[in-house]
């Protein structure tokens, strides 16, 4: 089962007991008025993900040639005749 501990001497102590616990692995009986109330065992931490290359091969490309302009030839036109010099005098 493991240690068992009574409530008021649980809340006394309460880091305390919750480190050795940590360090030990042995599960915690707390007690109220003798009889098993609750029970305190570590968790297992999770496996870390690394953060260097967590991405990698998460990124797709939209083209074949990552190099080449973002836009086709002749969006200059497009963008005068949406902004007229004007505008911006």
């Amino acid at each position: 089962m493991g240690k068992m501990i009574g409530a008021a001497e649980f809340k006394a102590h309460c880091l305390r007991i919750m480190e050795e616990a940590n360090r030990s692995g042995e599960t915690v009986v707390i007690t109220k008025r003798g009889k098993p109330f609750m029970e305190m065992k570590r968790v297992a931490p999770d496996e870390a993900t690394p953060l260097f290359g967590c991405m990698k091969g998460s990124m797709t490309w939209l083209t074949d040639d990552p190099t080449a302009p973002a836009l086709d030839s002749g969006w200059e036109e497009e963008w005068d005749a949406n902004n007229p010099p004007e505008l911006y005098r």
